[in-house]
């Protein structure tokens, strides 16, 4: 899990309006965190299975809400894709 910090900055670096926490954008951004975070640990942890459904998990998710960006605007899908390097 992301610590409060660390979500708060990632908010702050995604978001599209001045109030914005649950845009697309932010949400995928913080799914991309919470993927690393879960990558490294399981390098670590092999035989965590429960960790890895959960990763599994959070990739469908984003991947699901990328191709409802794509759909609905695909040069904020762009611009999202170049600043995360996914």
């Amino acid at each position: 899990m992301l610590d409060a910090n660390k979500k708060k900055r990632i908010i702050e670096k995604f978001k599209t309006h001045a109030t914005d926490t649950g845009s697309p954008q932010v949400q995928i951004a913080i799914l991309t965190a919470e993927i690393k975070d879960l990558t490294e640990h399981l390098k670590s942890h092999k035989k965590d299975f429960s960790s890895r459904r959960g990763l599994i998990k959070k990739v469908g998710e984003r991947r699901r809400l990328m191709k409802y960006l794509k759909r609905e605007d695909a040069k904020a899908y762009d611009d999202l894709l170049s600043n995360l390097k996914i």
